[in-house]
């Protein structure tokens, strides 16, 4: 008989110890769940640091020979207004000659005052920003020597980049964080919680884009975070 009492006594007492575990469980699980989700933004305005700017120009004829003469001399101007600009011989290069025969076409062959038009491309490539954009904001003085640009081709954009972003993300991706962490408590406090740790974060792609259509050369580089904090009492 004292043997049934005294296991009775200890299934009872293992019962209990199960379900004060289980009921703790069960109250740090319902804790675990309680958390916020934030998000952290860092925002930078920066100076493109690198431009390539390819400088085109067409020329009509129905003389290859002729058309060839007169792309060399007006590539030779550009070549000297660059230099005579602060521009090094290695931070240009000149492409091939683009012909279009547009007698080949039958859509442009009635059309077409003159058989061929050539199209050359001068690609400068630098890091001198300043010295470029003084260049493109002078570059109607090419008129006086006959030469048109082709600007309004999309396919000769001015490309403004920014090279150094790793300099910069470090400091970003702790403004952001710290921006995340600042809403995680304005909501804690809110909601008479305090906030906890970290449950999980992730960090969104860097994006950087022109500030507007008038300054491309300003550039507005961009972050979030994603950030899940625990909320406790």
């Amino acid at each position: 008989m004292k043997s049934y009492i005294k296991e009775a006594i200890i299934l009872a007492v293992a019962i209990i110890c199960v379900g004060v575990c289980f009921y703790n469980a069960c109250v740090d699980a319902k804790d675990k769940d309680r958390i916020v989700a934030v998000k952290g933004l860092s925002e930078r305005e920066v100076n493109a640091d690198y431009v390539i700017w390819p400088i085109a120009f067409k020329e009509a004829g129905d003389n290859l020979k002729q058309i060839n003469s007169i792309l060399d001399n007006k590539y030779k101007i550009i070549e000297k207004f660059l230099l005579d600009n602060g521009i090094e011989k290695s931070e240009f290069e000149r492409s091939t000659t683009d012909i279009e025969d547009h007698s080949t076409n039958i859509y442009e062959a009635e059309k077409a005052r003159t058989r061929y038009t050539a199209t050359l491309v001068v690609t400068l490539a630098t890091n001198k920003i300043e010295k470029a954009k003084a260049i493109m904001a002078k570059q109607g003085d090419l008129m006086n020597f006959g030469i048109g640009l082709s600007d309004n081709d999309y396919r000769y954009r001015k490309i403004f980049n920014f090279t150094k972003l790793n300099d910069i993300k470090p400091e970003m991706i702790e403004e952001a964080t710290k921006n995340a962490e600042l809403a995680a408590v304005k909501f804690a406090n809110l909601s008479k919680s305090k906030l906890g740790k970290i449950k999980s974060a992730s960090q969104g792609q860097f994006t950087i884009e022109d500030r507007d259509e008038n300054t491309p050369f300003i550039k507005k580089i961009r972050v979030v975070t994603n950030i899940q904090y625990f909320l406790e009492d």
